[in-house]
């Protein structure tokens, strides 16, 4: 039988097979320095970089359950997200979730790629608009994801050995699992060191443990879902990757958990700071005011 998934098929034990390699490296080359200068200039340029990987990746699941991008359907399906981005850059939180939420009337499928792939584009523009520092914070949430998938790549090539889950994805190895957990740890305390001072730097390492336990999770369901659906990629238009469920799945579960977390850190901070304490107030205060989230005097996003 073929095996599906984005994965490569099972190599020898050495584990080594580079034939992608070239092409991802070139990918990343374009994709890294455009994503790293939306996120540092902020405004309409992250709010744009957010709003076309969201509708990308919704279009993307749409296309796993047969919904046609150009059927009218498909189009309100499309503009969904774009409405809940919306009401996000103009402060409404709240209804950006109800918004989600009423993506009940595609059915069950449609709707729980609303949620996922919508409550990830809601954390990233959170985690910058509403937290401090917010370009730090998605830089090392992104950083983190990126490293954990590279480090689990090489690795896993380099060493090979027993499969991590083989009903699931069959390329996929303990060993690359364990890489791309170490860089993630590593890349984490160097990016917490930079954005919020070198004492901060085992909070880095903590954290980036969660970032990468999230990106390998999240890596794993959509590769079971890639199974369920009976295909390879969810798409062509990154090379070397796939589609941008393929690139970004890490970041459907990573993101939501940073900015979980930054609920938990006193005056937004950044989610590193988040105490047990901090959290569980948050969640299960009902008078608790987004406000107190927002240090920067606001709650939109100026595209001016």
């Amino acid at each position: 039988m073929p095996v599906l998934g984005s994965e490569l098929p099972s190599t020898p034990r050495s584990g080594r097979n580079w034939k992608d390699l070239r092409t991802r490296l070139i990918s990343a080359a374009v994709l890294a320095p455009v994503a790293a200068l939306c996120i540092w200039a902020g405004g309409a340029a992250y709010a744009a970089l957010v709003l076309l990987a969201t509708t990308g990746m919704v279009v993307e699941w749409g296309r796993l359950f047969g919904l046609a991008a150009r059927s009218w359907r498909g189009v309100l399906y499309v503009a969904w997200p774009v409405a809940a981005m919306a009401a996000a850059l103009g402060g409404h939180w709240l209804v950006a979730f109800l918004v989600l939420g009423g993506a009940f009337v595609f059915g069950p499928a449609l709707w729980s790629g609303q949620v996922v792939i919508g409550c990830a584009g809601l954390a990233l523009l959170w985690l910058r608009l509403m937290t401090v520092p917010g370009t730090g914070e998605v830089l090392f949430v992104i950083i983190c994801v990126a490293v954990s998938d590279s480090g689990a790549y090489l690795i896993g090539r380099m060493l090979g050995g027993p499969k991590l889950a083989p009903a699931i994805s069959p390329a996929k190895t303990w060993s690359g699992s364990a890489g791309g957990l170490a860089s993630a740890m590593v890349a984490g305390g160097l990016v917490c060191a930079l954005a919020s001072g070198s004492e901060t730097w085992v909070r880095g390492i903590v954290f980036g443990a969660m970032m990468a336990v999230a990106a390998q999770l999240g890596d794993l369901a959509e590769s079971a879902l890639k199974r369920a659906r009976g295909v390879k990629d969810s798409g062509a238009i990154i090379p070397g990757h796939g589609g941008l469920l393929d690139r970004f799945d890490g970041l459907l579960v990573a993101a939501p958990l940073a900015a979980l977390l930054s609920l938990g850190a006193a005056g937004g901070e950044a989610f590193w700071y988040v105490t047990p304490a901090g959290l569980l107030s948050a969640l299960f205060a009902g008078h608790a005011d987004t406000g107190a989230h927002a240090p920067r005097g606001g709650r939109t996003i100026q595209l001016g």
